[in-house]
């Protein structure tokens, strides 16, 4: 059996019966503190929770062998043990120096029960800080003190604030280094105050510490006597957290309908915040409806209350149509409900944000269809002015709107960070791009309502012998879309059908003259064209949409705004060689001689379809056959009535 490297376990492994009780229930009882430790690179993160482990005799004896022989391989300080190789667990980590992961950590002092978290110093590793920031209680802030204030120390200042952490550390590390010098540690501590003085923290202690000699970690050090602070251990032990969530408004994500017979149906989900009771009223968030508590229903029985962090099957006295995604909170203080709100956005992807791209945005345990409206400004975190930007580059802050396909439930972030916070997932790839905090709902779409109509789009289309379809030609420039698209609406209106054609140079002189050649353009000149098109469709038309729309998100955004089997993706394939000797209106030359920039297929990505409806060589068949093509495939589908 493993034993710690000290003694300090004795207690607990000479109790027996109940003294043993008596130890677990004082161990139970401590508080619980999450601190995260955040600066740039090599200040010392991951060496300082290895001292903190090391010191709290938490360290097994195996362990501590395997670290004596890392730090001969791996260690930065010569022949002394390497506490960072204790957090440092990834092969490429150890082999770097650095920290590319969030690392947690457990240890326990007569006082309370730490949780660390070890984040990345590196700029590109800004998304797993976050990620660690956004469930902390404190913050532990490093400073190499050889090199004060760095961009990343104010990057992280920000994130840490901004993810709503009111407790910071500005511990000064490596003040060995600078020979525990009194003036390099104010000026330190007077350069950090100069900008975080501006956040909203509750309080900001600053320690000079060594984190590999241990100075001021544990105790006080005899040399810093000019320091009359607390060490940093006799502080986290101390600070007092304002972290009541029992005391905050009822909030239960549904995550799980569970109906394990016909004479039990509950709502399956963790407590966020508030406590329950039965007998209480709650309401479903989203939907109005209320009822009372019947039963608070664990596989442990029944409770008679039950708090943040429970995980219940709440079972309610009335029938209401509740489902994963909807919120139950107190009937008394209802969450916010809009498809509409203002938010700041960590961008954690290497493809940009665009707005109007459509992105997944998962709150608690509901996932709808977002896009970001507006980016109202980004943030420089070396002075933090807000600039404006039309997009977002991986690790930049901005404050956005964002408009949803339909309302959530939510609390600021401010109010409430479980229930104030979300993520948004790329529709193609499932990858998460952003973390985001609601700041606001916005009340301005709350007047408008849908008209009702006595027409649908069914009956226009039946009168005009058609079913409204959306027939989307992509391709690069030059390969036919537009020749091709031209003669299949020839061929329809001979045929007495209603069509119109969406051309994107014809559009570009009108509806989006507006709109240049970036890639935030090209997203945005999708986003009104297929808006357009399903105006078309509502109206009973056959919509022919020749656009390049190089990218598949747009297309696929522009198919999912319409009713399935209304869109027929046509992809017009053209080698790019033979759309060059075609180049009909000279671009291609322009493109090559740099005349233009931002040119499909030269400087700018095309993103052929993987499953279009249609897929047209027109290297094997002319535009006149391929036409027939398209309306035989109308035929089949029955838009030709």
């Amino acid at each position: 059996m493993d034993t710690p490297n000290t003694s300090s376990n004795d207690e607990a492994l000479e109790l027996t019966g109940e003294a043993f009780e008596e130890y677990l229930q004082r161990q139970e009882n401590k508080s619980l503190l999450r601190i995260l430790t955040c600066g740039s690179v090599d200040d010392g993160k991951s060496t300082l929770i290895g001292r903190l482990l090391y010191d709290t005799k938490l360290i097994f004896e195996d362990q501590l062998a395997a670290l004596e022989r890392d730090s001969k391989r791996h260690g930065t300080v010569g022949e002394d043990i390497d506490f960072a190789l204790l957090v440092d667990g990834l092969e490429a980590e150890r082999e770097q120096g650095i920290t590319i992961d969030v690392a947690y950590r457990f240890f326990t002092t007569d006082r309370r029960k730490f949780i660390v978290a070890d984040t990345p110093g590196h700029e590109q590793y800004t998304r797993n800080m976050a990620t660690g920031a956004s469930n902390s209680d404190v913050a532990v802030l490093l400073v190499d003190a050889r090199n004060g204030i760095a961009t990343q120390t104010r990057r992280h200042a920000f994130i840490v604030s901004l993810l709503g952490i009111r407790h910071v550390v500005l511990a000064v590390n490596k003040i060995d280094l600078v020979n525990f010098d009194e003036a390099v540690f104010k000026k330190i501590c007077k350069d950090f105050r100069a900008f975080a003085d501006s956040f909203d923290f509750d309080s900001i202690v600053e320690i000079p510490i060594s984190a590999r000699f241990g100075d001021n970690v544990m105790t006080r050090s005899e040399r810093t006597p000019w320091y009359t602070g607390s060490a940093l251990l006799d502080h986290l032990e101390s600070v007092e957290v304002e972290n009541d969530l029992a005391a905050s408004p009822f909030r239960m994500f549904v995550q799980w309908v569970n109906r394990p017979n016909l004479d039990f149906r509950g709502f399956s989900g963790t407590i966020a915040s508030g406590r329950i009771r039965p007998g209480d009223e709650v309401v479903a968030a989203l939907s109005g409806r209320k009822s009372r508590v019947k039963r608070l229903v664990t596989m442990d029985g029944d409770l008679i209350e039950a708090g943040p962090g429970d995980a219940i099957t709440v079972e309610l006295e009335d029938e209401i149509d509740i489902s994963r995604g909807e919120m139950l909170a107190g009937a008394d203080a209802r969450p916010d409900v809009s498809d509409q709100f203002a938010a700041h956005l960590i961008w954690m992807s290497d493809a940009p944000l665009y707005p109007g791209r459509p992105y997944l945005i998962k709150q608690g345990t509901r996932t709808v269809t977002a896009t970001i409206t507006d980016i109202k400004h980004k943030i420089d975190v070396n002075n933090f002015d807000h600039l404006a930007a039309k997009t977002l580059d991986l690790n930049e802050i901005a404050f956005a709107n964002l408009s949803l396909s339909e309302p959530i439930a939510f609390d600021p972030y401010e109010v409430n960070r479980d229930t104030g916070s979300f993520v948004l997932i790329d529709r193609l790839t499932n990858a998460t791009v952003a973390a985001g905090l609601v700041w606001f709902g916005l009340r301005r779409a709350t007047n408008i309502h849908w008209q009702a109509l006595d027409l649908d789009k069914s009956a226009r289309g039946i009168h005009k012998g058609q079913k409204p379809t959306i027939l989307w030609f992509t391709g690069l420039s030059g390969s036919g879309k537009s020749t091709i698209a031209n003669m299949v609406e020839k061929r329809l209106h001979a045929m007495g059908r209603h069509t119109y054609v969406l051309d994107g140079d014809n559009v570009r002189h009108g509806l989006n003259r507006d709109l240049g050649f970036t890639d935030a353009d090209r997203v945005e000149n999708i986003r009104r064209v297929a808006e357009v098109a399903k105006l078309f469709v509502d109206a009973g038309e056959i919509v022919l949409v020749s656009f390049i729309s190089p990218f598949r998100s747009e297309r696929r955004m522009a198919r999912d705004i319409v009713e399935e089997g209304e869109f027929i993706e046509v992809y017009v394939d053209t080698p790019i060689e033979v759309c060059r000797e075609r180049d009909p209106k000279g671009l291609y030359k322009k493109a090559d001689e740099g005349k233009i920039k931002n040119f499909t297929g030269i400087d700018s990505p095309y993103e052929p379809p993987e499953t279009a409806e249609l897929h047209l060589d027109t290297t094997k068949a002319d535009p006149a056959e391929l036409a027939e093509v398209i309306i035989a495939e109308l035929k089949a589908r029955g838009v030709l009535l």
